[in-house]
């Protein structure tokens, strides 16, 4: 089944002060979404998802990955990623999770910023204007907590119950005056030994 897609959007919000003081640099946040048909609402219980996953989800990982790029203007800068899935209500949730958890269209984008570390996600289920959150961290370091992030919006008219909002996210910056340290702190503090990974 091909992908049909009813429409896209992408949000660019920048935070400049944050608990009333002026950050050091602003933290830039980019969401691309995409709006499509949920190749397996209305069939009944499908067992096998394969098929439309694997000619879905590449073409969804590309055209969201090149939105994202396009708008930071490299994949060097971005930060922190994620990804995010929201099933309408004639949907299961597996299907959210399907189009997105794969490397089939979670590769596009670890290749595209250089990244290490895997993609934060969230998949739910709800109606138009469900708010869609899309955690992040740190694209090479997962225990930097800086970037730990959640960047949260919604589509007035998404998704409608036969369909599933696709989408990325990005950061370029951490959160502004962040003081909580990082895990390898808390792993230190607890008296692991950091240059030993088995023990950690």
């Amino acid at each position: 089944m091909a992908l049909t897609i009813r429409k896209t959007l992408l949000h660019v919000e920048e935070t400049r002060i944050e608990g009333g003081r002026l950050a050091p640099a602003p933290l830039t946040f980019y969401a691309a979404a995409a709006v499509v048909a949920n190749p397996w609402a209305g069939r009944g219980f499908v067992q096998d998802l394969r098929p439309e996953i694997h000619a879905q989800a590449p073409e969804l990982g590309r055209l969201l990955t090149d939105m994202i790029i396009r708008a930071v203007g490299s994949g060097e800068a971005v930060e922190a990623y994620g990804k995010a899935a929201v099933v309408g209500l004639d949907g299961e949730i597996e299907h959210a999770s399907a189009l997105i958890h794969t490397l089939r269209f979670g590769n596009a984008y670890r290749e595209a910023v250089g990244a290490k570390s895997y993609l934060a996600f969230s998949n739910t289920r709800g109606p138009a204007n469900a708010p869609i959150s899309l955690p992040m961290m740190d694209k090479n370091d997962a225990g930097r907590r800086s970037h730990y992030l959640t960047y949260q919006f919604s589509i007035g008219d998404a998704p409608a119950a036969g369909e599933i909002v696709v989408a990325l996210g990005a950061s370029v910056g951490g959160r502004p005056h962040h003081r909580i340290g990082d895990r390898y702190q808390d792993l230190k503090d607890l008296g692991h030994d950091l240059d030993n990974p088995a023990a950690v």
